[in-house]
């Protein structure tokens, strides 16, 4: 298992870890055998955005003598009435419910307390002037969080909040289909035909802006959706008109800025271990460009999908990562100084390019790398 670190936090997070769809109406027994291959296999990141009291016990019991060994990404804000989860902002039921996490959970502690499914622009601001980020910074304080994250599928939501400094962690939905949507706050629109009825041309901005400023602030992603609910493995379901593999969504999501560690939405071992073989995975069998570049229904032509197809570059240079380094800059309209010292680091920089255009003749979406080597090499000097 490959380990990243998850933003500043410094928690180390396991690239493939799991959602707890997999927990869901399981017997202890079917619980356990999940975390059992997950510590056989290194993968230590859960999300537990459920509340269901049966599955946090369970869990609780499978935990029991190794909760050290995993990162427990827990939600705030969720409860269970009337036999189903609801999201609330009721500070009573927030309260009682995370207490409820903990009990059952077996825990004095959560590494993530994720404030869940925040998807407007004012919903977020009544939470961080209100007393659920009261709560969560408390509970930060007192050492029953260690970080403070937050769910959302809207970017733009999203970005108020990473740039007010307040969460750590952001758990959200990447896809090559969702990656070219607007931000909205209806989540329906990401699954609604209609959306894709018309062709789609390379990511939308705002989303991109999101994954590189989070990089920039460090602030480490986590990522749900990855397959789109199963729908991009299937060419009969997918928006894209065409089937990707698992391996390839896991790649293009764990390719982003800023992403730490992708939830596998597995419903058994099966899915469990054909998710965990991406780490022993070949390049070709992760490699997604020819199948971006064949889609139907959308066009990335002209962007960087940091997939290395331009490389090797003959004097050594970096491309995929200069060019990331460019964009970062872009998104920040300057330098960010962290940007400016990883960037100086690098083996060989754009100012070595001798324009030769071999990379150019390998690149799946005709990005102008030349043009981008120019630019970087003026931008950031030598």
């Amino acid at each position: 298992m490959n380990y990243r670190k998850l933003g500043r936090t410094g928690i180390l997070v396991g690239e493939i870890g799991m959602g707890c769809e997999g927990f869901l109406e399981k017997s202890d027994e079917a619980v356990k055998a999940f975390l059992d291959l997950m510590e056989e296999a290194g993968a230590n990141c859960i999300d537990l955005y459920s509340p269901d009291p049966s599955m946090r016990s369970a869990l609780g019991k499978a935990l029991k003598g190794r909760r050290e060994k995993f990162v427990l990404e827990g939600h705030l804000c969720t409860v269970w009435k009337d036999g189903q989860y609801k999201r609330t902002r009721n500070m009573t039921d927030v309260k009682e419910g995370f207490e409820d996490q903990l009990k059952r959970l077996g825990t004095d502690y959560l590494d993530i307390g994720m404030i869940h499914y925040v998807d407007s622009v004012s919903e977020w601001e009544s939470i961080q002037n209100g007393p659920v980020m009261d709560y969560a910074l408390e509970l930060k304080k007192a050492g029953t969080i260690k970080a403070i994250g937050l769910s959302s599928h809207n970017p733009e939501a999203s970005l108020a909040a990473v740039h007010t400094g307040l969460i750590d962690v952001l758990l959200f939905s990447i896809n090559p289909c969702y990656d070219l949507q607007p931000a909205h706050e209806n989540l329906e629109l990401l699954w609604d035909e209609k959306s894709y009825e018309k062709p789609l041309v390379n990511m939308e901005p705002l989303r991109q802006e999101l994954y590189e400023t989070c990089q920039r602030l460090g602030v480490g992603i986590t990522v749900m959706k990855a397959f789109g609910g199963g729908d991009l493995l299937k060419e009969e379901l997918s928006p894209a008109g065409k089937a990707l593999t698992p391996y390839q969504c896991l790649h293009y999501a764990l390719s982003r800025p800023g992403v730490a560690c992708v939830m596998s939405g597995a419903r058994s071992p099966e899915d469990l271990r054909r998710s965990l073989a991406y780490e022993d995975a070949s390049d070709q069998e992760k490699d997604y460009a020819e199948a971006f570049a064949s889609f139907p229904k959308i066009s990335w032509k002209g962007h960087c999908m940091y997939c290395g197809h331009c490389a090797p570059c003959p004097k050594g240079i970096d491309v995929a990562s200069v060019t990331k380094f460019l964009n970062l800059a872009r998104a920040q309209g300057g330098v960010p100084e962290t940007v400016r010292e990883h960037y100086a680091v690098l083996s060989h920089t754009a100012s070595e390019c001798v324009q030769c255009a071999a990379c150019e003749s390998r690149c799946p979406f005709q990005v102008p790398v030349r043009k981008n080597m120019e630019e970087s090499a003026k931008l950031f000097g030598k």
